[in-house]
């Protein structure tokens, strides 16, 4: 069986799905990474126990507890570094760089997402995917083009069985236009690292249904700048690829622009080194070492430190 034949029988009729599907298998199958031997093996030797998925918790359990836990917890560090969670695998506790528990309790609130079928750009291992099956979503379709991320995502489907999240090795930029059928659409983390902010809030919006939902989480400048927009001249946060950051006036302008309907921002909060930071399952240099040490308000580059917001629009 192909990886991602489960997900093109979920939804048999959707020319859409059915290419995207075709895409990641000829991707799996031809990617180039070094690594990728090595991450199989990992997969291979994680132990067998039954599936179970407790979804709608911070931490997702996933799987029976394990007999051997220290033997899986060497199994599963060789997929370092773990960056969204946290996780709970086979009873082993993944303390994952970001809170992303954080970050679903300032989203969850604002959408409903019961018997929805769902689109995650930029997924990662497929944490909120998991957070939106627990909140009643249908089916989640995640994306990301790091494929240790996608290894990831495999080493949790082990634990939990097939229970309808998915994290495709795709870029958004990949992904054909519309019309794919989607009823809610969520971009986080994505917007600031696209050269062009409308042709991908444009793109999005092909994919959404009539009366769909995006919801887009991005980083933004602080109070008082809402009209503003920076645009880094190198690095940002020490982040190499950020083109944009606008403030919350622009940014709902760029949504509204692009079609989308009576956008809002329903949630702005200043990341901190308590929901980003290094841990035993990340522990290369996180958000604490791009902060200026004499002012936590400024970056390493004196630019104004990350906000993010989070926008809900009709589709």
């Amino acid at each position: 069986m192909s990886t991602y034949s489960a997900l093109a029988d979920r939804w048999p009729e959707n020319a859409w799905l059915q290419n995207v599907c075709a895409k990641a298998e000829t991707r799996l199958r031809e990617h180039p990474h070094g690594d990728l031997a090595r991450w199989r093996e990992t997969l291979q030797e994680l132990p067998r126990v039954d599936p179970r998925a407790d979804l709608d918790q911070p931490a997702p359990r996933l799987g029976e507890l394990c007999a051997r836990p220290d033997q899986l917890k060497k199994s599963l560090m060789g997929l370092h570094p773990w960056r969204k969670g946290p996780l709970l695998l086979g009873g082993v506790e993944i303390d994952t760089e970001w809170r992303s528990d954080w970050k679903w309790e300032r989203v969850a609130p604002h959408i409903e997402l019961q018997g929805q079928r769902v689109l995650d750009i930029g997924s990662g291992n497929g944490y909120f995917g998991l957070r939106m099956l627990g909140a009643g979503a249908e089916l989640v379709i995640g994306i990301d083009p790091t494929l240790l991320f996608v290894m990831q995502y495999l080493a949790c489907s082990h634990f939990s069985g097939d229970i309808g999240n998915y994290v495709l090795p795709l870029g958004v930029e990949e992904l054909p236009a519309g019309p794919a059928g989607l009823d809610t659409v969520f971009s986080m983390g994505v917007l600031y690292h696209r050269k062009d902010p409308a042709e991908h809030l444009l793109h999005i919006r092909s994919l959404l249904k009539d009366g769909g939902t995006l919801v887009l989480e991005t980083l933004v400048l602080p109070k008082g700048r809402e009209e503003s927009l920076l645009t880094p001249e190198n690095r940002y946060a020490r982040m190499r690829n950020v083109w944009a950051i606008p403030g919350t006036g622009r940014l709902l302008d760029w949504v509204e622009g692009a079609g989308f309907t009576k956008p809002r921002v329903v949630d702005v909060t200043p990341t901190t080194t308590l929901e980003q930071r290094a841990t035993d399952w990340m522990t290369f240099e996180s958000l604490a070492e791009a902060l200026d040490p004499s002012d936590p308000s400024r970056t390493v580059e004196g630019l104004p430190a990350p906000v993010r917001a989070i926008v809900i629009a009709g589709g």
